[in-house]
Parts: C-alpha cells; sequence; structure tokens
C-alpha cells in the first residue's frame, strides 16, 4: 500500500526528531533522521525491543514504538528549571512538535507511510530522574507521551506529518 492508497485526513503534527534505543539497557538513544517500522514487531534495527514477545501472553508486545510531544518536553524542563531537556534524553523513539499526542489514545494515526494505532500513556521510568531528579513525578497523569503499535508498516522520517485517522 503506497502513500496514494492510505486514507487522506488533515495534518495535525510533525515529527521533530527521531530516536532508537542501543542494544545495551540504559545507554543513550541514537538520532537518526528516518525509521522503518514494521506491522506488529516495531523499528526495523532496534535490536533491544524489534519482535518483542509480551512475557504474559506470548503474543507480540503491543509497546512497538513510544511517541511524545517536544511542547511537553519544554514544559517539564521549565517546571524543573532547566534550560531545555536535550532531544531522544527522555528515550521516546518519536518526538513530536504541534499535537496532543494523550488526545489520541484508542486512535489511528499516519506518519509518513506507517499506520499506528495509540493505545496508552507511557509509564515514565527511572532513568528520567537521571535527567533532573523530580522528571519522573512530573511526567505522571498524561505529561509522559504515548505508546503505539504498528498497524501498517512503512517509513517515518524527520519533519513527516502527524495525523489522525480515526
Amino acid at each position: 500500500m503506497s502513500r496514494m492508497n492510505l486514507p487522506s485526513s488533515a495534518a495535525v503534527g510533525r515529527v521533530a526528531s527521531l530516536h532508537m534505543h542501543p542494544a545495551e539497557p540504559g545507554a543513550p538513544l541514537t538520532t537518526v533522521n528516518q525509521i522503518e517500522v514494521v506491522a506488529a514487531k516495531g523499528i526495523n534495527g532496534e535490536s533491544r525491543y524489534f519482535g518483542k514477545l509480551s512475557r504474559r501472553t506470548g503474543q507480540p508486545s503491543r509497546r512497538q514504538l513510544s511517541l511524545i510531544e517536544r511542547e511537553q518536553i519544554a514544559e517539564l524542563a521549565a517546571t524543573l528549571g532547566l534550560e531545555t531537556i536535550p532531544p531522544g534524553a527522555v528515550r521516546a523513539n518519536i518526538e513530536t512538535t504541534g499535537i496532543n499526542l494523550v488526545e489520541l489514545i484508542g486512535k489511528q494515526i499516519q506518519i509518513g507511510d506507517a499506520i499506528l494505532f495509540v493505545y496508552e500513556a507511557r509509564r515514565p521510568c527511572q532513568k528520567m530522574d537521571a535527567i533532573c531528579v523530580g522528571l519522573r513525578d512530573l511526567m505522571e497523569n498524561s505529561r509522559q507521551g504515548v505508546l503505539a503499535e504498528i498497524i501498517h508498516s512503512g517509513t517515518i522520517r524527520s519533519e513527516d506529518p502527524v495525523s489522525c485517522l480515526s
């Protein structure tokens, strides 16, 4: 299915940056210009999470992509008295601008020629306090981004529009 065959909708945001997890837990994420996502598996080449199975169900893990808004990151930094939190530091795969991701929980979105299903808010981990003590607590209650499953494989690039399909 090419971009031409996908449902059309108004763009409501943009990809600000893309990040891949390293194989070793806790190491910094790598910033990339594009990612290839595979339906029901994750980001191609991201060995730590790609094709991971749920320990509970034995089925593919729903956690295939994480997204957060740059505006949210800037607000968190300001609250903590930080000038900035660098791209990729909060360990999300996709950082966006111009869109409220939490409002998209339960909906399908299109980024590039990929289609994602946003299924829940992220749960901030202890690594957030390594950026700045108190960040993890601030990220609770819909200030931590979202998790998504990949419904349709495709390429996602920096600056791609983010569109709600449902």
